[in-house]
């Protein structure tokens, strides 16, 4: 406990430090009067007297060094009394020794100690939790009825006891009618004095009954078909909902009202926080220089805000965008309050100037996000990605082993398995580069993953746009399915695996668990019915066929590659793969560099089947 002075021109300072001293004589009072039954003999009640002195002097200097006069007692929180428990067990325990130390015990009755501790306890903290109440209840009465929303949750786990505590500290703004929940156990009982009303299809009774302004979701995990079923009962429901995001989106901690929003099409998907080792992640991010390359995109931005929670020594930013590397550096230096940062603006494939920033920095942990990935984009332009994803991404891996980095996590996708396009094979050449270049003083690792939903490239923004325009909304193939998540547990879930890497001998391909697939056309009716209208009536949904270099669906391992659970439930590790030949796979890029100088995109492709057996473009 850090000692901590109140503020000594503060009324309320003395008001409650008398008020405490009349607690302590009457708790020592009481002590005596229990131990006598209520009797106390003269001759102990002159020696009550005489330790009384004492015990104003000792208790009193103990609650001001220890900071007990400068909470604001409106706001007593559990905490403030696990520091009084601690306080007043300090002040006892050194009574206790004073008394020992001056009168050995002689003719000291050792239980009103006991009863001193207990009493001053229960009295200071019955004082301080008063005051609180009293204010709540003032809070409450003040606040004009009409002017209180009554609120239902939805939910009744960990988050709708967070959400009940942050309604509860607003009285003047809601009044937190109870709960619904689905589960059996629960109906009936009551978290902080709101009773479980009901299940959830119960929502318009009980809304109605109980006079229902708004509806907040918080439910802490649930799977799609639950959050389908929840929203879609809201809807039906006449009352407004928000929904308090997924755990993944509030890393602090930080649970309140303020963090409720409308419904997203992220929580249809399920809501399965992602639990993350933070010391592990910690132990190799905090205080060293950490290097991100496409930092302004999707995946990189958010890893540099996840990076950041971290305490990191130094950040490197580096990204060929001028306006994504300019957005970045001013939410983490503004947004985030964080300044220990370099901007670099460059193509990761420059040689000279990723020399001249290892060099300079000297990197411990590198994050590779910088890729070109839209499929048909570089389905017509096949040489960009030889550039980019390949050659870019090897003079970075060859620059960090050069500068003795010690960990470098490449951010790969689950169009490397089995890929029938350019980018998916351009990403599975970049991990046969990693794993080449592995053991070279420089731990290399892999992390696949799917889409995720509301990055630049997804099709939810593109959907939401159409659906803005009145339609149509533009869906490839009825059949065609995709894996997703949110780009805030692919980041979390990248800094999780880098940190598995150590206990291995570098070179792993790490997957990451994307649940179920989702079939696109679904996703395009859900969002169409979250914007209030109907698809197929209001907003039709036209297909317009496979695009060059697409697939129906996405896999995350290639049939025969073993896989692996990990200590994490959410990342699995692909089996031992022996490594490429080195000087075989240095020719072939050799040659698709030629080939990305002469423009020859067939030629390119001959050479990733060569390189690739399981790649098949066209199928």
């Amino acid at each position: 406990m850090k000692p901590s002075l109140p503020n000594f021109r503060n009324t309320n300072f003395y008001v409650m430090f008398l008020a405490d001293l009349a607690i302590f004589a009457l708790a020592l009072l009481a002590a005596y009067s229990f131990r006598f039954d209520f009797n106390i003999p003269a001759t102990y009640f002159t020696q009550y007297k005489g330790l009384l002195k004492y015990v104003l002097v000792f208790k009193s200097v103990i609650f001001v060094s220890f900071g007990l006069y400068r909470g604001m007692w409106r706001y007593t929180s559990l905490d403030d009394y696990w520091k009084l428990l601690r306080v007043t067990a300090l002040q006892s325990l050194i009574l206790v020794s004073f008394v020992l130390f001056r009168f050995s015990f002689l003719g000291v009755p050792r239980s009103i100690f006991v009863f001193d501790w207990v009493l001053t306890l229960v009295l200071c903290s019955g004082l301080r939790l008063s005051i609180r109440a009293f204010f709540a209840r003032s809070e409450t009465h003040l606040a004009p009825l009409a002017d209180r929303k009554t609120v239902l949750v939805v939910g009744a786990g960990s988050l709708a006891e967070k959400i009940s505590r942050e309604l509860t500290a607003n009285p003047a703004q809601y009044r937190l009618a109870g709960f619904l929940d689905d589960d059996r156990a629960k109906r009936g009982r009551t978290i902080h004095g709101r009773p479980v009303l009901g299940r959830v299809e119960d929502l318009p009774a009980v809304g109605e009954r109980e006079g229902v302004d708004e509806v907040f979701i918080a439910v802490a995990e649930a799977s799609a078909g639950q959050m389908r079923r929840i929203v879609e009962t809201c809807k039906a429901s006449p009352f407004p909902y928000k929904i308090l995001p997924a755990m993944t989106e509030i890393m602090d901690g930080k649970v309140d009202i303020a963090t409720l929003r409308d419904i997203d099409y992220l929580d249809l998907l399920g809501r399965s926080p992602v639990l993350l080792d933070a010391g592990r992640i910690k132990s190799y991010l905090s205080g060293r220089t950490v290097l991100v390359t496409g930092c302004g995109g999707s995946i990189g931005s958010e890893l540099c805000r996840q990076i950041v929670r971290f305490a990191p020594g130094h950040v490197v930013l580096v990204d060929s965008s001028e306006y994504n590397l300019y957005e970045i550096q001013m939410e983490l230096h503004h947004g985030l309050g964080f300044t220990g940062y370099t901007t670099v603006l460059g193509s990761v494939a420059d040689r000279d100037l990723m020399a001249r920033v290892f060099h300079e920095h000297r990197p411990a942990v590198v994050f590779h996000a910088a890729a070109y990935k839209h499929v048909p984009m570089l389905e017509r332009n096949p040489w960009q990605a030889v550039r980019n994803n390949i050659l870019g991404s090897r003079t970075l891996m060859e620059t960090a082993v050069e500068a003795g980095v010690e960990r470098f996590v490449v951010v790969s996708t689950d169009k490397a398995v089995r890929p029938t396009n350019v980018m998916g094979a351009s990403k599975r050449v970049t991990e046969l580069l990693m794993q080449s270049l592995n053991g070279r003083g420089t731990r290399f690792m892999a992390v696949r993953f799917g889409n995720v939903v509301g990055s630049s490239g997804s099709v939810v923004p593109l959907f939401r746009r159409q659906i803005e325009a009145g339609g149509p909304v533009t869906v490839t193939h009825p059949e065609v399915t995709r894996y997703f998540m949110s780009i805030a547990e692919a980041s979390q879930l990248i800094l999780q695996a880098g940190s598995m890497g150590e206990k291995g001998t570098g070179g792993e391909v790490f997957v990451l668990d994307m649940g179920v697939p989702v079939k696109i056309a679904d996703m395009a009716r859900d969002l169409i019915r979250l914007s209030g209208k109907e698809p197929d009536v209001d907003v039709p949904i036209v297909y317009t066929g496979l695009r060059e270099g697409e697939k129906l669906y996405e896999e995350l391992i290639t049939e025969g590659e073993d896989i692996v659970r990990t200590e994490h439930d959410k990342i699995l590790v692909l089996g031992s793969d022996s490594p490429p030949d080195p000087a075989e796979l240095e020719r072939a890029i050799a040659e698709l560099a030629r080939a990305a100088d002469a423009w020859d995109g067939e030629a390119i492709r001959a050479i990733l089947r060569r390189l690739v057996p399981e790649y098949r473009p066209g199928e």
